[in-house]
């Protein structure tokens, strides 16, 4: 569908016309996503939220990935991305709600798949209760560990982190999820990706 068309680019970021969702992961060109991050502050705890990818997904199903993620399509640009939070988590928001991490050069390279994304990368930090209503068909589920911990395993100063949350059953109802991730458990997004997100998020809660 022409709807499902996306800009295209040079590795450089210049744009160099449009291509569909297939085309550019079979022929590898460079193309524009959304990420959103969660963090929630309790107490004296900061924790950063993961989604666990739906079962029924065609790439890296079941596995925890970005809190809310998508790509963005030919007409839109990163700000109209955050109707992927609205879609994956139910959550009513405005760009203005989040902060700008920048954009992220990171390429997933694997037998069959070849995924070259310029990311536009944002955060939320909350300290309300808030009600997910997930769009299931994308995510069965949301994690979360302390941030503290999340940037030691960026860093790969320890191997594995605890997470906690709730996932989606078969019959629909929710369960409640807690163990233990290691790299494996994550989406194979590069070293340099997750450190650069540690230290993009890590600066902003900083200040």
């Amino acid at each position: 569908m022409e709807s499902e068309r996306l800009r295209i680019f040079d590795g450089e970021h210049r744009e160099i016309g449009t291509a569909s969702r297939e085309e550019i992961h079979k022929e590898g060109y460079w193309h524009e996503t959304f990420q959103y991050w969660l963090l929630k502050k309790e107490e004296n705890t900061v924790y950063i939220y993961f989604q666990i990818r739906s079962s029924m997904k065609k790439d890296f199903p079941s596995l925890l990935d970005i809190t809310a993620a998508g790509h963005l399509l030919k007409d839109e640009t990163a700000e109209d991305g955050i109707r992927e939070v609205n879609e994956e988590l139910g959550l009513d928001l405005t760009i203005h709600q989040v902060q700008p991490l920048g954009i992220i050069k990171e390429s997933i390279e694997l037998e069959g798949f070849l995924d070259r994304e310029f990311r536009h990368v944002y955060m939320h930090q909350i300290e309300e209760e808030v009600n997910f209503t997930l769009q299931q068909e994308e995510v069965s589920g949301l994690v979360r560990a302390p941030f503290s911990l999340f940037q030691s395993f960026c860093f790969d100063q320890i191997n594995f982190i605890e997470v906690e949350g709730f996932q989606i059953n078969e019959a629909g109802e929710k369960e409640f999820v807690k163990k233990r991730a290691d790299k494996q458990s994550f989406v194979p997004h590069s070293k340099a990706y997750w450190k650069q997100v540690a230290e993009a998020i890590g600066a902003k809660l900083s200040k």
